[in-house]
């Protein structure tokens, strides 16, 4: 808050509890307006934060009445201010953000300021969860293995991430293998409600990870942002952002015995895609909610993002205080968290519908109508009931060349590949199962699920069932909690013989970290062209993230990824056909094994208590010894080392000064790209491996090191050189140009085919300008800041496309690239572009939020775009040249 400004809200602060009048806080229901009576659940915590931060700067009263308004002023483009509590990043967008702090500072000290004011200003905690792979598995010692290997390749990193937590206040590093960072939060960092400097207020983060939204299943309201725009909320800037629409999602009804959270999820995922969420809030609500547990919960949240929508909030309830109890919270923190919640008016009682809010819309489902799912085989939404998986399948695969779709010829269905391994022959075929693994925060932070599993295991080694040698199967929990109750519930044994040992405590395979498949394995499938599939039980299958050499990739529960690991295919029938043939010649079917709620909850309630959570986060900060012994250095300007190749100082601010630029047009752009719809962050800025024959390799290769040590772009993301040319490195990335899936593009000028990274260098030596097409979705996926840092070094200065996913369109007005959207009903086919055109587009000098803007082709054509700045705030960036590029102008000010 400003100095010597009195909050006008003021008169609404009183004590918790009178007996201890310094704990205080605002009392909303003292704003004596029945407005707020009626306001969703999720929108009184952005209220809250602006009556309590209310400054008439930064946050103004008439912001206030804009919330308490939201009935109103919904569907009007309406900005607010919101300041999160905290801010949560993971290692892979951690470490740039440490990188982006320590160029700051030395910009802000260049210009004249005071380089200690770049320093976050909100508890900020950074969990190291993305750099491990699996590069061992099936034996007892692969995670110790992989743990080592992870620190080999990542000291240099984790160096730096160490002098950081030493040169900036607030911010905690939680250390490589502890978990993953939104299961740590749920299980651990999350607060509920803050007691701060004597003030009570809600739990509240933006986090640099798009699945942060996990944390709404417990009641906490938060989101993933991008990189870029975190920093800039851990340096003191509130969110600004536009008053969304809140749809409420009533759940009522019993789910039937067999289905679990993932079937839900999933459900919830397409249904949501279909309805149209994107940019929406969504509030659950009904009595099929008090059916959930957290966990469960935690898993819809989770897979917000694949939904589209901003936020997935469950309101807190009396379920939310005891999972706090069950993972190990003081009871004296239970006690306040329960008292403020509902003396502000923010604790709900599902069943009862006096307490049901205003909704934009209202949508329903009946949790007896879920069935058994999984989703595939290359987005998240496309679910397929069990039932329908062997038909899918195989229609998927003589169909175009698409999301549902592989375009293999009739005669090559049947294709057979045989190979050796260990002595033995196998055989390959479409569809066969190649990678399973349990991996991911979406439903390794669920007891039921996981312990399901490992039931479903036991089972399957009663009956002599076993998973096929060649496949690469890996458990990764969340975090230690996972494997205490695995073992002490007596089936971790049983996951181990069946090849799913504990390989990592981290993201692995879920993120591409999933590690090499055998040689006579990667050899069958390209021998005969074979779509080999993935099945994990992770949140993200877009082609090409899991690993290159399964072109299809399937989300499912724990328990299904080893039902398809024993079966070996996804060609399977699970209702009509054996899972397999024990050794006895009898016929086994998934029924035979597949554990009830009743058995589950059964053992979870026995084996799932506090007192395992408290003993694994007591120690969590202090538990690596490798990490306990790092030196690092503590000055407050990082000293950067020019051989190394993880680190590095990016030339964002090489150029700054304190005088503004007026805005320029684009005059006769190349267009770099002409791609399609659905683009993700992961086509964009792949954080998989570098391949051996990309621009990142002869870079690297160049510096001394051999492929062993190339790591993967996600660890190399502190070194932008690395970055830009890893920028549509994906194998899988479609350009229209070329008419086929290649990390590739057309140099127009000179009608060579090359790597993307090679043409962008060979315009910008030419002093051309460049500019991206694309459809539907551009940048959907991963909340990833590179995959607008890439662009922006590739020499991109806007991007055009039809529409945008919400975190990538702040990310590009963060590196200040401009997001052009084409006008209702207009596309690049309607209005005839090749993308082989020179386009120039007229920017004026007076920008306004959305404005339409003229764009000329060489051919003489013109029309009119939408320029995607959504708010005063992104033009105030955008005449900054971004973001960071803002706050230094004004932390450099005296």
């Amino acid at each position: 808050m400003s100095e010597h400004v009195i909050n006008p809200f003021q008169h609404i602060v009183e004590p918790l509890d009178p007996s201890d009048p310094e704990q205080k806080f605002y009392n909303l229901s003292k704003l004596g307006d029945n407005r707020y009576d009626h306001l969703p659940f999720s929108i009184r915590v952005l209220l809250e934060s602006a009556v309590r931060n209310c400054d008439e700067f930064l946050v103004k009263y008439s912001d206030v009445e804009s919330i308490l308004n939201w009935k109103q002023t919904q569907n009007q483009t309406v900005e607010v201010p919101f300041r999160p509590a905290r801010v949560i990043l993971q290692d892979f967008t951690g470490v740039p953000a440490v990188v982006d702090f320590a160029a700051m500072r030395d910009a802000v000290m260049k210009l004249g300021g005071d380089p200690e004011k770049i320093n976050p200003v909100c508890p900020a905690d950074l969990v190291i969860d993305h750099s491990i792979q699996v590069d061992f598995n099936r034996k007892s010692d692969s995670l110790q293995k992989n743990q080592d290997l992870e620190f080999d390749r990542n000291k240099e990193r984790f160096q730096f991430l160490k002098w950081g937590s030493k040169a900036f206040r607030n911010m905690r590093i939680i250390p490589p293998g502890s978990g993953i960072v939104h299961q740590v939060n749920l299980e651990y960092l999350a607060r509920v409600v803050f007691n701060y400097d004597g003030y009570f207020y809600p739990d509240s983060l933006v986090g640099t990870d798009s699945h942060t939204t996990m944390i709404d299943g417990l009641g906490v309201l938060g989101w993933g942002v991008g990189g870029i725009e975190a920093e800039a909320v851990m340096l003191g800037q509130p969110i600004s952002m536009i008053l969304p629409e809140v749809v409420g999602y009533k759940l009522f009804g019993n789910p039937e015995k067999f289905i679990t959270s993932t079937d839900i999820v999933l459900t919830v995922t397409k249904h949501l895609r279909q309805v149209g969420v994107v940019g929406k809030f969504v509030e659950f609500f009904g009595p099929g909610v008090a059916q959930l547990s957290i966990a469960d919960r935690a898993t819809i949240a989770n897979m917000c993002p694949e939904y589209g929508a901003t936020a997935a909030f469950f309101p807190v309830d009396d379920v939310s205080i005891q999972y706090l109890e069950q993972t190990g919270r003081e009871e004296k923190k239970l006690a306040y968290i329960t008292k403020y919640l509902k003396a502000v008016g923010m604790f709900r009682d599902y069943n009862d519908v006096s307490q049901d809010p205003d909704f934009t819309q209202v949508v329903e489902l009946d949790l007896s109508t879920v069935v058994p799912c999984c989703s595939g085989p290359k987005r998240p939404q496309d679910r397929i009931p069990i039932s329908d998986m062997k038909k899918d399948f195989e229609t998927c695969l003589g169909a175009k060349q698409g999301f549902k779709g592989f375009q293999v010829p009739p005669e090559q269905h049947s294709t057979v590949v045989p190979f050796q391994f260990n002595g033995k022959e196998y055989t390959l075929s479409h569809g066969s199962v190649v990678i399973a693994a349990i991996t991911s925060c979406t439903n390794t932070s669920n007891p039921s699920v996981m312990l399901g599993a490992g039931l479903l295991a036991k089972k399957a080694i009663k009956h002599g069932l076993s998973v096929k040698p060649y496949i690469k199967t890996s458990l990764s929990p969340g975090s230690g909690v996972v494997t205490y109750y695995l073992k002490e519930s007596g089936v971790m044994e049983y996951l181990s013989k069946l090849g799913f040992e504990v390989v990592g405590y981290g993201c692995m395979t879920c993120i591409g970290n999933s590690g090499p498949l055998l040689e006579p394995v990667v050899e069958a499938i390209t021998k005969g062209h074979v779509i080999a599939a993935g099945v994990l039980s992770g949140n993200r299958n877009f082609e090409g993230r899991v690993h290159p050499n399964t072109r299809a990739n399937y989300l499912a529960s724990p328990p299904l990824v080893i039902a398809y690991a024993i079966a070996g295919t996804m060609r399977i029938d699970f209702e009509k056909e054996p899972i397999a043939i024990n050794p006895d010649g009898k016929e086994i079917f998934l029924r035979d094994i597949w554990p009830t709620r009743e058995e589950i909850q059964a053992v979870e309630r026995k084996f799932v208590i506090p007192s395992m959570f408290r003993e694994v986060y007591e120690k969590i900060e202090k538990v690596n010894e490798r990490w306990n012994a790092l030196v690092a250095p503590s000055d407050s300007l990082y000293t950067w080392d020019p051989k190394s190749t993880y680190i590095k100082s990016p030339p964002f601010f090489s150029d700054l000064t304190m005088d503004l630029q007026p805005p320029k047009s684009i005059t006769d752009a190349y267009v770099l790209l002409n791609l399609g719809d659905s683009v993700t962050t992961d086509h964009i800025s792949p954080a998989g491996n570098i391949a051996r024959n990309s621009p990142a390799a002869r870079y690297l290769t160049n510096r001394g090191l051999t492929p062993r040590d190339y790591n993967s772009y996600g660890s190399r993301r502190g070194n932008d050189a690395v970055m830009a040319r890893g920028t549509f490195a994906n194998i899988r990335l479609f350009n229209k140009f070329l008419n086929k899936q290649a990390p590739q593009t057309i140099h127009l000028p000179s009608t060579e085919t090359m790597d993307v990274f090679d043409a962008a260098e060979r315009y910008q030596q030419s002093g051309v300008p460049l500019l991206i097409l694309a459809g539907k979705e551009y940048g959907s996926g991963s909340s990833r800041d590179w995959a607008a840092k890439g662009p922006f070094l590739l020499g991109i200065k806007a991007v055009l496309a039809e529409s945008y996913e919400r975190i990538h369109r702040s990310n590009l007005v963060g590196m200040g690239l401009i997001p052009l959207e084409y006008l209702p009903g207009d596309t690049a086919d309607s209005l005839g572009l090749t993308g082989r055109e020179r386009y120039t587009i007229t920017i004026p000098q007076q920008l306004t939020p959305r404005m339409t803007v003229d764009v000329k082709l060489d051919t003489g054509k013109t029309f009119q775009v939408r320029m995607r700045f959504d708010t005063d705030v992104e033009l105030a960036y955008f005449h900054h040249g971004g973001i960071l590029n803002y706050m230094i102008h004004k932390m450099s000010e005296n």
